[in-house]
């Protein structure tokens, strides 16, 4: 891997991470386009940067990270405990389900999803939660299993938990930003065993690009993270769901 390769995938990661259309699938699809080896430090790269967007959640919410939250942090480990069981259950059916096929069609799947929530079940008079604080252990635990259909490929992990958030009658806001916490330990869990167990694999060369692509991840999604929130006190889901939609028809028509 290259440093402009390193760039350009710090950069999708960043602003991909948060937003309901599937990193992952991204950081696969544009290391194909750039013609990247999938070796073992490749592979690698890809998930720890990912460790880049921890840090971008917690500059973002600073105020979050303290012992007076500690009920929120609560709510947010009961999230992840749905994910984390099922994961280690099926992680090897999991791996085998993956391909271009699959996660074409979960882009597709999650689109539709995200257009029939919003024009026929969501409405901003119906909201029952309006500060990330107000959830429930129960609405905890209901994000948390809905955030385990991220584990098919292209799904996304923030798609998931928002769209749960969202039938809960979170706001926009507020399901965005349950997103984003519970992105820490889902990402924490993943990306620290990755660097544990490859960490050896990256030459002096290899850890240099990893740096750049590390701190380019965390600007782009910190910043993604900003105007996101911004982005959804103006306007709703609807365009996420038709880029998915767009996004999983071009890749059929690119690997089919």
């Amino acid at each position: 891997m290259d440093i402009f390769q390193a760039i350009i995938l710090g950069i999708i990661e960043g602003f991909t991470e948060f937003l309901p259309i599937s990193s992952t699938g991204h950081m696969i699809v544009v290391a194909d386009w750039l013609g990247m080896a999938e070796s073992e430090e490749n592979k690698a790269f890809i998930v720890i940067i990912q460790l880049a967007a921890i840090l971008a959640v917690i500059f973002n919410y600073k105020d979050k990270f303290s012992l007076q939250k500690i009920e929120l942090w609560k709510k947010v480990i009961l999230a992840f405990l749905p994910l984390a069981i099922v994961g280690f259950i099926f992680k090897d059916a999991i791996k085998e389900a993956f391909s271009t096929n699959v996660v074409a069609y979960m882009f597709i799947i999650g689109g539709i999803i995200f257009i029939l929530i919003e024009k026929f079940f969501y409405k901003d008079e119906k909201v029952k939660v309006t500060d990330v604080e107000q959830v429930t252990y129960k609405e905890a635990l209901w994000i948390g299993i809905a955030q385990t259909f991220a584990l098919i490929p292209g799904t996304s992990r923030a798609g998931s938990t928002i769209i749960g958030a969202l039938m809960l009658r979170l706001s926009r806001k507020a399901a965005a930003e349950f997103s984003f916490l519970l992105a820490v330990p889902v990402m924490a869990a993943t990306s620290g065993y990755d660097l544990l167990k490859h960490y050896d694999e990256f030459s002096q060369e290899g850890f240099l690009t990893l740096c750049i692509g590390f701190i380019v991840a965390f600007v782009v999604a910190y910043l993604t993270m900003k105007y996101f929130i911004k982005f959804l006190e103006k306007f709703t889901f609807v365009a996420f769901g038709v880029y998915r939609i767009l996004f999983g028809l071009l890749l059929l028509f690119w690997y089919l």
